[in-house]
């Protein structure tokens, strides 16, 4: 099909899935997550075929881990759509109702957005989390994966699709775009007779290009240059641990901690005891001048590296003098996703968590935590840096709008 044809066919049946029941969406989802798990064999053969491609190609380490899927990966995939089944429906929820002077009952309810068009690139999972939270608020979805996970994704999208058939429910609630054009993906930015919403996902040069391309309304999605801000109260050992979680649990994430800043007063003694802990991963840490004499092994730092999500086994590495400055260095160059203190002050914690500018701002915990499944919202569709609409990990309610609803008995405006 052509993108025009492909809107249309999500315009006609997102008027058919806004009306479904909960308890029909919810069938759809466990039906889904059932085919899914039938369909393994072939998407893992399918995935494998991306990451030799992706590995031949050169793609670093930490897109490749985002790339491949492995049994546990497909069962997690599965298990989100059961996840998101067992959520509330948003759709249909009344916000408010009151009533006027003149006697008219006003209300807001939730409802669908009804087309969500979704570009992401080489991380197959947003396949499935993207359907279901989609399906569940009722929207259809129209997706843009990246070249470099084409045949996971059309795998993934068939056994959806074949899990809604078999729930007598409409395929054609999620649509995959196979084409690999550029010019193609151009024209799914200027779809905005059939497309309400779209939202990129991935890395800043793909955010930017969505967001300076398209006539469709945009949620932005954010890279993740996080911080963790290690102050003079810090307990050592907490320290270590969740820079460590932060940083190497998955290098190719978004709420992946990508830069360190740490207290002056604690700086000699912490530092070799967190080059060491390092060492277990062979994390490059590339940190200021003042750093580089506390500890061997440190990389001498430019401006770049401040402002960088290196995805990989790197780390940026800045002395501050206090959290006042901790904070001016951190909201300079953050992304606005997800900073953490390490702290065992009240009033640090606080001014930290009031004065950062992010959608996540964590005390004591990693930044690892930013997901919707984390959260509690079964799975996400992004995580948004943006504050319009929707901050942070976007879930059901992201996905919905509101109407207003008002009942009379005969008014009429004098």
């Amino acid at each position: 099909m052509t993108i025009t044809e492909i809107g249309k066919t999500a315009k006609e049946t997102a008027g058919a899935i806004g009306i479904l029941g909960s308890a029909q969406k919810n069938d759809g989802l466990k039906a889904a997550a059932a085919a899914l798990l039938e369909g393994e064999a072939e998407i893992l053969a399918a995935n494998q075929e991306d990451v030799i491609k992706a590995a031949a190609s050169g793609m670093n380490a930490g897109l490749i881990d985002r790339l491949e899927l492995t049994p546990a990966r497909i069962e997690a995939m599965a298990d989100g759509l059961l996840s998101v089944a067992t959520l509330d429906d948003p759709v249909g929820e009344v916000l408010s109702m009151k009533v006027r002077p003149n006697g008219l009952t006003i209300g807001q309810k939730r409802v669908p957005m009804g087309v969500v068009g979704i570009i992401y690139e080489a991380r197959p999972n947003v396949t499935a989390d993207a359907f279901g939270l989609c399906f569940k608020s009722g929207n259809a979805v129209i997706l843009k994966g990246g070249s470099d996970a084409l045949e996971s994704n059309k795998a993934i999208v068939k056994w959806l699709r074949t899990g809604l058939k078999n729930a007598g429910l409409p395929e054609d609630a999620i649509q995959l775009i196979t084409d690999t054009n550029r010019e193609v993906t151009k024209e799914f930015m200027r779809l905005r007779e059939y497309v309400d919403v779209l939202i990129p996902r991935g890395g800043a040069g793909l955010i930017k290009t969505v967001v300076d391309n398209s006539t469709i309304p945009v949620i932005e999605t954010g890279t993740g240059n996080c911080h963790i801000f290690v102050d003079e109260t810090a307990d050592f050992d907490m320290a270590l641990d969740i820079i460590f979680n932060a940083k190497t649990q998955r290098i190719g994430v978004c709420n992946a901690c990508e830069s360190l800043v740490i207290h002056r007063e604690i700086a000699p003694r912490f530092l070799p005891l967190l080059k060491e802990r390092l060492s277990l991963k062979s994390v490059e840490i590339r940190a200021d001048e003042e750093a580089c004499t506390m500890a061997e092994g440190f990389v001498p730092a430019t401006e770049k590296d401040w402002g960088c999500e290196y995805l990989d086994y790197i780390l940026s590495l800045k002395i501050v003098g206090s959290v006042e400055e901790a904070i001016s260095h951190i909201n300079r160059y953050n992304t606005k996703h997800s900073e953490a203190i390490i702290t065992s002050d009240y009033n640090n914690a606080q001014k930290f968590l009031n004065e950062i500018d992010a959608a996540a701002v964590y005390v004591n915990a990693s930044t690892r935590f930013t997901d919707g499944f984390e959260f509690g919202f079964g799975a996400e569709i992004g995580i948004s840096t943006q504050k319009l609409h929707a901050r942070g990990p976007m879930g059901l309610k992201e996905l919905t709008t509101t109407k207003y609803i008002i009942y009379g008995n005969g008014q009429i405006r004098p």
